[in-house]
């Protein structure tokens, strides 16, 4: 059996998509799946930098470490090195699908498409709020990375 892979991709690569990545390593740990997971950024400002503070904060109060997580940006390598690409928000997923090349071989789509009731919808970007935007964040990738793991453990 193959390893199941999976990038999680946000605009900078320091709020939503690591915390996206965390809450499915936490998840997938928790449920005994061995799953590659990553994050990335379409944009390029924040390459080699921690995840945002409050990030970091948020994840580790749910026990999810994120300190050794950088970012940086999403590559045409990615298109293939990974079975499933999830855009946090319809911007980013309009931009993974302009760069996307031929020979992809990734399943892309909306992160929130996965949960049950919140097709369609985005993560909301908490970086220009307070900490309570990283509490609705943290929720959403949560809920996400529960439903990939019953995906994954029913289709491996």
């Amino acid at each position: 059996m193959t390893q199941t892979t999976v990038l999680f991709v946000c605009l900078g690569n320091i709020c939503r998509s690591p915390l996206a990545e965390g809450a499915m390593r936490e998840a997938a740990e928790r449920a005994g799946l061995d799953i590659k997971v990553d994050s990335c950024g379409t944009g390029n400002w924040h390459i080699g930098e921690a995840p945002d503070i409050r990030a970091r904060s948020i994840a580790r109060r749910k026990g999810v470490d994120l300190d050794m997580l950088r970012g940086r940006q999403l590559a045409a390598e990615d298109y293939t090195r990974f079975d499933y690409i999830f855009a946090l928000d319809h911007d980013n997923l309009e931009v993974i699908r302009d760069r996307c090349p031929a020979d992809s071989t990734a399943e892309i789509s909306l992160l929130m498409d996965v949960v049950p009731g919140h097709e369609g919808e985005p993560v909301a970007d908490p970086y220009f709020g307070g900490d309570e935007g990283f509490e609705v964040t943290w929720s959403d990738v949560s809920k996400a990375a529960n439903a990939l793991v019953e995906r994954f453990s029913k289709n491996p």
